[in-house]
């Protein structure tokens, strides 16, 4: 029995059917359907790429691999702190050169998604507010605040002036389609009562004020007033309905994977489960679906958030950190958006007709100009479905989408991946002369503790009475804030004669303690423990004064929740002296209102300027008894840049925490000694059901980060100088630097399906390690023949694949021969081995 009666059969091939930007001015357009450009309804498919989580040099090959895998628009925030971050001082150079990142989307035919905010999450330090901004006297961040519209408005029309000037805007014949103000406010909106709802009203008028026409968006914003656009941020969002019935069904954030703190393991999202929220989200009626990330990128410098985020922001994306494909994930998602676009008429013209089979089986129909798209859906985690659909039966996996384009022949399902497996692998430096595992020849040099001299400490100083919120004092130029008092200790004194506990109360991220120049204890948080207590025992001078050295370091600022800008960070007290702790005669001496001395970051870092390129004083290095496990080292050496054009990462492990520099160029914080507990992690991981953050994760027992990212525009052929700041204390002596390429590609694929096989970086197939067609089993590195196979699969593969980047395979019996299987479908699995040219 046929489900929705008879239709007209179209034939139908999948083909890529990208609209693409032009000069050309645009009329641009919305209504309850989706985006109209000079008023033909289009479905956007755009992917997250944050240009300063990436460099320019990078820019031009992600924007053509988004591209090339079925992508027509590319999302971004505007970052405030990294383009002001002091006060009406400008930052536009580099990769915070936002309008060439943007004339980058253009210039590769695809439309721009600009969100300026300026409150960005992102899991980027403080949510993207300059800390000056907090500093501001009387200000209330992100509510009905005079001192806060007034420098959010500058911002704001400072960047839209500037996307104007350049003719960026889609009337002006640029890419930018659409536009956001603020970000997920809904989510902490009821933190800020009436003048929440004030705020985000201004937020509108603004936004509309400059008349850039195009529609604004306001995400996760269930009460946005006319015109924005209410749109869902989520793993899943094929329920949502946005707040205004005239406004289409838009998805600014499918999180494609998940970010990572500091003693955190690595969690992945499967291509199949991200599929299937992306299929079921057309199936139900969405026309612009954003993915969050399409390349996470390197959170390079101090830009990391959280607190505790990890200088990597790989996110588990499409396209990895270092802009490789992340196979099967980017071809998987390639093929449906190719089959979503040539759908494209009928998805936003179409009658649409649901139809609830129960226990959560559905399907859908889109009818138009007499013709007939369908989807199959099936959200059971656990079990399949057949259904009959115009006189045939379909079985839909559990957790799945069939696409139907022509409502006969299923041309995808998000279950079965046809699309290879790349396995990375990490070589050595082959510009390197000496023969591996090399010995890098080290310079080294002490970063002294500061302390009170008479009373008075070395450089730039500020003065309390109290102790001072660590951002008010840093303006967050550093991680790095000293809090210095001292002490006389008299014969009469009440601690005379006891055993002395220092007691420190913190707000995080880490604290250093020094009793009279001496190292007398360290101790940091987690990321869901940011607050701890710090006792030491401690010797004080009799008759003379002590000094008492409390070094804070931060770990990245908030980034998220109601009043995220206004929670405590660094030492707050009470800062304790206790005497005979826990006896009978114990007392205490509250040092929190002694005078304290701030002196903001390193010695070596801002007055000596050890990580520049360029560095002032040379002096000082040693090159003789290299110290291993000891805090506060600076250490340098010099390399040659790897061959080829591989993305490069340098291995920092044996190493405590800190900050590295290659050339000057601060490629983030580094702390490979913060390991991922043992528990939680699975050998394999079913895509079926629900996904969180918590699913799927891999890495247990080892650093969170090990490998760092240094693009390749940071280097230069030889005597590329690496400068770590070890804070911990670790050893330099196991640090390589080596390249990431694909070692092995794996693919299992489906009769009458077409098969891409590609070494990445120019690399080629050097061996078909296996091949099969027919009933192979097993997985990539575990393949096993079945019971029949078509007996020239080995050949005709070696024949088209051999010496060849990529091959392209035609996967049936015509291509390979008769297999003497007797089954209806018959399945190929091939694995092969990249190497250099």
């Amino acid at each position: 029995m046929a489900i929705f009666g008879p239709c007209f059969a179209a034939v139908f091939s999948v083909v890529s059917f990208l609209l693409v930007a032009s000069a050309v001015p645009l009329d641009v357009s919305y209504d309850e359907r989706g985006i109209k450009l000079n008023g033909q309804s289009r479905i956007i498919i755009s992917g997250s790429i944050h240009y300063p989580r990436s460099t320019p040099e990078m820019w031009g090959d992600l924007i053509k691999k988004a591209k090339e895998g079925g992508l027509n628009a590319i999302e971004t925030y505007v970052f405030w702190n990294a383009h002001e971050p002091l006060y009406r001082q400008y930052d536009f150079e580099g990769n915070k050169d936002l309008v060439r990142f943007i004339k980058t989307i253009q210039d590769a035919g695809l439309y721009a998604i600009l969100r300026i905010g300026p409150y960005v999450c992102a899991e980027w330090n403080y949510g993207g507010f300059p800390v000056w901004l907090h500093n501001l006297p009387g200000v209330e961040l992100r509510t009905n605040n005079t001192v806060y519209q007034n420098e959010m408005k500058t911002f704001v029309t400072l960047i839209v002036d500037m996307m104007q000037k350049h003719g960026l805007f889609a009337i002006q014949g640029g890419p930018i389609i659409v536009a956001q103000i603020e970000n997920e406010y809904g989510n902490v909106e009821w933190a800020f009562g009436n003048n929440g709802k004030s705020y985000i009203n201004w937020c509108a008028q603004l936004a509309e004020s400059y008349g850039v026409q195009v529609p604004w968006i306001m995400c996760q914003q269930s009460d946005a007033p006319s015109p924005m656009i209410n749109t869902c941020n989520g793993y899943y969002c094929d329920q949502f309905s946005p707040n205004n019935p005239k406004s289409p069904k838009w998805w600014t954030e499918n999180w494609s994977g998940w970010f990572k703190d500091w003693g955190m393991k690595d969690p992945h999202r499967t291509a199949e489960d991200l599929a299937f929220a992306v299929a079921r989200f057309f199936q139900y009626g969405g026309s612009l679906q954003n993915y969050y990330m399409y390349h996470g990128g390197t959170n390079f410098d101090r830009t990391a958030g959280g607190p505790y985020i990890t200088t990597s922001y790989d996110y588990d994306a499409p396209l990895d950190e270092y802009g490789n494909l992340n196979q099967p994930k980017w071809g998987h998602l390639k093929r449906l958006h190719e089959l979503i676009m040539s759908m494209e008429e009928i998805l936003t013209h179409g009658v649409k007709r649901d139809v609830d089979y129960g226990n959560m089986m559905s399907g859908t129909v889109y009818m138009y100009k007499g013709k007939q798209s369908c989807f199959l859906g099936n959200a059971n985690q656990n079990q399949d479905f057949t259904v009959n659909l115009m006189g045939s039966s379909y079985t839909v996996p559990a957790w799945s989408v069939s696409i139907l384009p022509d409502c006969y022949t299923e041309v995808y399902n998000t279950a079965k991946i046809n699309s290879q497996q790349t396995v990375m692998v990490k070589l050595p430096n082959e510009a390197d002369d000496q023969t591996e595992p090399y010995e890098l020849q080290w310079d080294w040099r002490p970063e002294h503790p500061e302390s009170l001299h008479h009373g008075v400490a070395k450089g730039s100083v500020t003065t309390a009475n109290e102790l001072l919120d660590q951002k008010t004092v840093t303006n967050d130029t550093s991680d790095y804030l000293w809090y210095l008092t001292s002490l006389d200790l008299s014969k009469d004194d009440s601690l005379a004669g006891k055993a002395i506990t220092l007691h420190v109360h913190t707000n995080g991220h880490i604290v250093h303690a020094f009793v009279n120049g001496k190292h007398v204890g360290s101790q940091w948080g987690t990321s869901d423990h940011l607050e701890f207590i710090m006792e030491k025992d401690i010797k004080l001078k009799h008759g003379k004064t002590n000094s008492i050295s409390l070094l804070s370091v931060t770990v990245g600022l908030q980034n998220y929740g109601a009043n995220f800008d206004t929670v405590n960070v660094g030492i707050h007290g009470p800062v304790k002296l206790i005497g005979n702790k826990g006896q009978s005669d114990e007392v205490t001496v509250d040092l929190s209102t002694n005078l304290w001395t701030y002196k903001v970051g390193l010695n070596g870092m801002e007055e000596k300027g050890l990580q520049l390129d360029n560095a002032r004083h040379q002096h000082g290095w040693k090159s003789y008894n290299l110290p291993s496990n000891r805090l506060f080292v600076w250490y340098k050496t010099t390399f040659k840049a790897p061959l080829g054009s591989d993305p490069v990462v340098v291995d920092l492990q044996g190493l405590g925490k800190g900050t590295a520099w290659v050339n000057g160029h601060n490629i983030g914080r580094f702390w490979p000694s913060f390991v991922a507990s043992e528990d939680g992690c699975t050998a394999t991981c079913d895509y079926r059901g629900a996904y969180n953050s918590n699913k799927c994760l891999t890495n247990c027992g080892d650093p969170s980060q090990r490998w760092y990212h240094i693009p390749r525009s940071f280097l230069q052929d030889d005597g590329n100088k690496l400068v770590l700041f070890e804070e911990f204390g670790g050893t330099p002596l196991h640090v390589r630097f080596q390249t990431i390429t694909a070692g092995t590609i794996c693919a299992t694929t489906d009769e009458k399906k077409q098969l891409e096989l590609l070494c990445q970086g120019g690399r080629i197939m050097s061996e078909i390690k296996f091949a099969s067609f027919g009933e192979p089993t097993g997985v990539c590195g575990s393949y096993a023949r079945g019971s029949c196979e078509a007996p020239n699969t080995l050949s005709v593969i070696q024949k088209q694949c051999l010496g060849q980047e990529s091959c392209t395979l035609d996967v049936s019996e015509n291509t390979f021969g008769p297999t003497g299987c007797h089954q209806n479908v018959y399945r190929l699995a091939v694995e092969a081995t990249c190497d250099s040219p």
